[in-house]
């Protein structure tokens, strides 16, 4: 497999994922995950991995708050 046939796997702030050339500098405000591949296996692992398509930012706000007492009898 040539360099420019192999991907990255990477992510943001906000979790989302993307595939990146391996031979190429990372885009700003992305970082590797440390997987790599062919387009596909990085596609495949991306799938395993990115179950919920929300960004990080609107899963915290909707996530259920727990309570800070028991609630009463």
């Amino acid at each position: 497999m040539d360099k420019a046939d192999t991907y990255l796997v990477v992510v943001n702030d906000e979790e989302q994922y993307s595939v990146w050339w391996e031979d190429q500098e990372v885009p700003a405000g992305w970082r590797a995950t440390g997987f790599r591949g062919t387009r596909e296996e990085c596609l495949n692992h991306i799938t395993e991995e990115w179950t919920d398509m929300r960004p990080a930012s609107l899963r915290a706000r909707t996530a259920p708050s727990e309570p800070s007492e028991p609630p009463a009898r």
